[in-house]
């Protein structure tokens, strides 16, 4: 089975993503974004009570507490600091290779 590591040597893998470092940059921010989010949606799935009168007790209400829980898990990342503590982290990982 071949990857990309048997296909190009690991430092021409690492000398590509070195050459830009702010496209890379931008990417590992939005991922780490991305994964702050994850993790305050899963927060707030089981932090926030089913009850809530919002969504009322409709067949579809727990779709609408799903998204509702997405799109403010979305607002509020970048802002608890799990994702700049994991960015600084790979950071320091990718300049370290």
């Amino acid at each position: 089975m071949q990857t990309v590591e048997t296909l190009l040597p690991r430092n021409a893998i690492l000398d590509n993503v070195m050459t830009r470092p702010a496209e890379t940059s931008e990417k590992l921010k939005e991922q780490t974004d991305n994964f702050e989010a994850l993790i305050l949606k899963q927060m707030l799935d089981i932090s926030m009570p089913n009850g809530n009168s919002l969504f009322g007790d409709s067949a579809g209400s727990e779709i609408y507490r799903s998204m509702y829980h997405e799109e403010l898990a979305n607002a509020l990342s970048g802002g608890f600091g799990y994702s700049e503590l994991l960015f600084n982290f790979l950071s320091d990982r990718l300049q370290k290779k």
